[in-house]
């Protein structure tokens, strides 16, 4: 199939967005080592200084995915450094001898897609770019089992007792944003349940948004670079129609805090037993309540590093590339939480794996 543009004469970019661990990067790494030929041009956002998933996606192996074309922006959530890193990355781009032929933004976990896309609209940037479409990345695993949903008769039991029940959490409403933003959604990790939850998941999170986006479902990030490209939308014309939580609250004349989520990053020497590792690992997860938690490992006697990705009590890991000549064998595992978790008591927990 031959994938269309969104606008002649404009660069298409998708962005692609999704909760903490949902699978965007599986779903770019698929994307771009199925191209086929298309020279697509990645922005990523990672939470904090971190830079891992660059990482992750340097190793994919594509002809698509050449090093120059691998952009990080990594001064934090790209909801608040639209105008000093994203729009001069922008311009940078397209002052480009070689331009891409397609664009692909990956927010970070906590980044609202609003802003984002507003940005396009920027004259330097409208000129030249459209928005293909916002693709939001769903884990279908983790709605099931309930993480996003609304338990509204115990709420009604408690709420005279706590008037806090009365507001949504930051968690919950960051879901919603990032699924009001979307073209298409992708219900991912459908492997992961059965037929009725499903359905279930379909139904949540039709509930949560008052749009009838394309819903589709993917297993281990799986999408066709003909269903993910060439949606056509321009969404930057119509984002204003699709207001975030922050936006409600900005024009009601309430603050808006981005401290609610931590990051830092867990340095370690060579791990002997990554499999015992990663049992422990899941109790620490466990015991402190991490939201996220993925980086690298050295095994020792293993010519490639250990990729170790965690979301929730779910711990994935393998093996995804060689150590390049000349690089320093480490572990790092950047650990993603709430804003009051114990980062000592985290530190000393991982550190005691080992």
């Amino acid at each position: 199939m031959t994938l269309a543009k969104a606008q002649p004469g404009k660069i298409p970019a998708t962005v692609i967005t999704g909760f903490l661990g949902a699978g965007k990067t599986t779903m770019i790494r698929n994307l771009l080592q199925n191209a086929n030929g298309k020279r697509i041009a990645l922005i990523i956002n990672e939470f904090g200084d971190l830079g891992v998933d660059g990482d992750v996606l340097k190793g994919c192996g594509a002809e698509a995915c050449s090093q120059e074309d691998i952009i990080e922006l990594t001064n934090g959530c790209i909801c608040c450094t639209v105008a000093d890193d994203f729009i001069p990355t922008m311009a940078k781009l397209l002052e480009r001898e070689n331009r891409p032929d397609h664009i692909l933004i990956e927010t970070s976990g906590l980044a609202l897609p609003q802003p984002l896309v507003a940005a396009f609209n920027w004259p330097d940037i409208r000129s030249e770019v459209t928005v293909d479409g916002v693709v939001t990345v769903v884990d279908s695993a983790a709605v099931a089992a309930g993480r996003f949903a609304d338990d509204h008769d115990k709420v009604d039991a408690l709420r005279v007792n706590d008037d806090n029940l009365d507001h949504e959490s930051p968690l919950e409403e960051l879901f919603e944003d990032q699924l009001t933003a979307a073209d298409l959604i992708v219900l991912n990790k459908t492997d992961l349940i059965d037929a009725a939850g499903l359905k279930s998941v379909r139904e949540e999170v039709a509930s949560r948004i008052s749009r009838k986006p394309t819903m589709i479902e993917a297993k281990n990030g799986e999408v066709a670079a003909a269903i993910l490209l060439g949606l056509g939308v321009g969404t930057e014309d119509e984002i204003a129609n699709r207001k975030s939580h922050h936006e409600m609250e900005h024009e009601a004349g309430e603050e808006h805090d981005h401290d609610e989520f931590d990051s830092f990053v867990v340095e370690l020497g060579a791990i002997a037993d990554p499999t015992l590792f990663v049992d422990r690992l899941k109790g620490v997860i466990a015991e402190h309540d991490v939201l996220r938690l993925k980086g690298f490992a050295d095994v020792p006697g293993k010519p490639m590093r250990l990729l170790i990705q965690a979301v929730g009590s779910r711990v994935d890991q393998y093996y995804d590339r060689a150590w390049a000549p000349g690089e320093t064998r480490g572990t790092r595992l950047v650990v993603i939480g709430l804003h009051d978790m114990d980062e000592a008591a985290v530190r000393a927990a991982i550190s005691a794996l080992v």
